[in-house]
């Protein structure tokens, strides 16, 4: 099975080092690693040319920005087999790769498999059973860096750890329309591989240690809150109801408006923060940047039609 390791990057060179690092420490090497980088990254670049000589590496380039576009860039240079995607900021595991080829040859209905990123420095929360669940009337659960037990299926995985059948995909890219904040761009892929009954499965086991990296001041991801969220929103709204069926499209309005989460607060939860929030400000401010997440994702679901 041929295996490409796909790295969006932009600006962490030290980072990148030490992904790149990693990859040259696994037992099963990878046939091929893509860089995808912007023409303007020279220090990426350098980078990327002192690893080449342990590493098969090739520079993909983007011109336009955001990880819309290297998302893409990246599952157009994988040319067969699967392509694990992992960020800059992680380090794979030495039996990371190892562990990959093994599930996707034991089961060929696999489409996509992901794992635990470990955060440095650890997270204090609790570790979780229920991970990359996509309930019927609309609430994600994500829980990827917390994830213990056994493989199982799930709806959704991280960007960080993820990897994809090119057969299961199928040609399909990540959908152009996700605004600027370009959260939940992993919604797309899994919820098209799912349509046609490929599997997507999370295991612990095939794991990255997540050392998160600061962005830098133009990435497409770093701006005020309140736009940031509202992007996010967006996103989420807009490819739920891309590729869930009628009856949970409105399922997933009905739980949005009027129950909601503690990111995205929908009516109901608003009356209950701002009766015990100290910062009554910061909840309206949030209310209103989720409202304008919903109904833009709305309107471009569709015009998308």
């Amino acid at each position: 099975m041929r295996i490409s390791v796909a790295i969006p990057t932009w600006r962490r060179a030290d980072a990148l080092a030490r992904c790149l690092e990693g990859l040259e420490r696994q037992g099963r090497k990878p046939d091929e690693v893509i860089v995808i980088v912007r023409e303007d990254d020279a220090e990426s670049r350098n980078v990327v040319a002192e690893h080449g000589g342990t590493l098969n590496v090739t520079m993909a380039t983007v011109q336009e920005p955001g990880l819309v576009a290297a998302l893409n860039r990246g599952l157009e240079a994988a040319t067969d087999g699967v392509v694990a995607f992992t960020d800059d900021d992680t380090v794979p595991r030495v039996d990371w790769l190892e562990r990959i080829e093994r599930n996707f040859t034991e089961d060929p209905r696999l489409g996509g498999l992901g794992g635990r990123d470990w955060l440095h420095p650890p997270s204090k929360e609790a570790d979780q059973v229920m991970v990359g669940q996509l309930r019927w009337y609309g609430r994600m659960v994500g829980n990827h860096h917390l994830g213990v037990g056994p493989p199982r299926p799930v709806d959704l995985l991280k960007g960080a750890n993820m990897s994809y059948r090119l057969d299961a995909l199928n040609g399909g890219r990540v959908d152009g329309r996700l605004r600027a904040a370009e959260v939940h761009t992993e919604i797309d892929l899994c919820l098209r591989i799912r349509q046609p009954g490929w599997k997507i499965v999370y295991d612990p086991a095939v794991a990255v240690d997540h050392y998160p990296a600061p962005r830098v001041e133009d990435d497409s991801r770093v701006g005020p809150v309140g736009a940031t969220l509202e992007h996010v929103i967006h996103n989420e709204t807009y490819l739920v109801l891309k590729w869930q069926p009628w009856l949970r499209r409105l399922a997933a309005l009905v739980y949005w408006f009027v129950v909601g989460s503690r990111t995205a607060p929908g009516l109901l939860l608003l009356v209950e923060r701002l009766g015990r929030e100290s910062d009554r400000k910061s909840m309206l401010h949030r209310y209103r940047a989720t409202l304008r997440g919903r109904w833009a994702g709305i309107r471009t679901f569709m015009g998308a039609r």
